[in-house]
């Protein structure tokens, strides 16, 4: 097959001059091509070599072994925010009720506190009372204590 391209240098069309100049676009086409091949496959290595280091970094495989229900559990995180899930409603009530029952230790200790300071409180107040008791009947009348006989 003949192909007729314009020709810079005369101004015309070469039947010969054209399929010379023919063959050599597509050698540049098809060296081209290899090049782009050649760099997809070391685009393909790189990757793979950067995949290779952060397994080994992350040693995925040993952590699964040593804990298996941290890492089921993290995996369902994962999903769960790359799943669109981060601001949804459940979401919120998951962090509604985390921060329960991350509050719920600090309001025990503090209950806990205001009861022990009660009871002190009673304590005190009950031997102030006995003791305002026993000194108000010290220039009265005795009363009987216990059974009489």
């Amino acid at each position: 097959m003949t192909t007729f391209q314009s020709n810079p240098g005369n101004g015309g069309q070469s039947a010969n001059g054209g399929q010379a100049q023919g063959n050599q676009g597509q050698d540049g086409f098809g060296h081209r091509v290899d090049r782009i091949g050649s760099d997809a496959q070391q685009l393909w290595d790189d990757a793979r070599g950067a995949v290779t280091d952060l397994q080994g970094t992350l040693d995925l495989k040993g952590r699964v072994e040593r804990n298996p229900y941290t890492m089921v559990l993290a995996a369902f995180g994962v999903g769960y925010v790359l799943g669109g899930g981060l601001f949804t409603r459940t979401t919120g009530r998951i962090l509604r009720l985390g921060v329960r029952l991350a509050a719920l230790p600090m309001v025990k200790d503090e209950l806990i506190g205001m009861a022990e300071a009660a009871l002190r409180g009673v304590e005190a107040g009950a031997g102030r009372a006995a003791d305002m008791t026993g000194a108000g009947n010290a220039g009265g009348p005795e009363r009987p204590r216990g059974p009489q006989v």
